[in-house]
């Protein structure tokens, strides 16, 4: 394994919650690392890849990432005030994802589902 990409992971791996490649590269940069902003997007494309590390698009179309809790397939309940994330499994939607590929002759399928809303610390007056 590459050196820039046990950076990108130790980068994650102390950090809380999702953060941007840009976020990430700056952080990098400030510790003195000599790492791209090409680099930390291809080494966290290739930590997503490999199931180290969770992506999920934001409400702006963003990509964010962090360091992955577990390595069973899960999707994300995001907080869009505070970004506070929780993994969910969702057997619904894993049955859902499957019958439609079926329904269409798809083999092989993959999905991600990203629910956003507000917790409750955000959510109270």
């Amino acid at each position: 394994m590459s050196t820039r990409r046990e950076t990108v992971r130790q980068a994650l791996a102390t950090s809380e919650g999702f953060r941007s490649a840009q976020d990430i590269y700056a952080s990098l940069r400030a510790e003195g690392a000599k790492v791209g902003l090409t680099t930390v997007y291809r080494q966290l494309q290739a930590l997503t890849e490999s199931g180290e590390v969770d992506m999920l698009r934001t409400d702006d179309g963003e990509s964010v990432y962090r360091a992955c809790a577990t390595d069973q397939h899960h999707h994300h309940l995001v907080c869009r005030k505070c970004g506070r994330t929780v993994e969910v499994e969702g057997p619904a939607v894993e049955r859902w994802a499957e019958a439609v590929g079926l329904e269409h002759g798809f083999t092989d399928v993959t999905h991600t589902v990203e629910i956003f809303g507000t917790c409750g610390s955000c959510g109270q007056p």
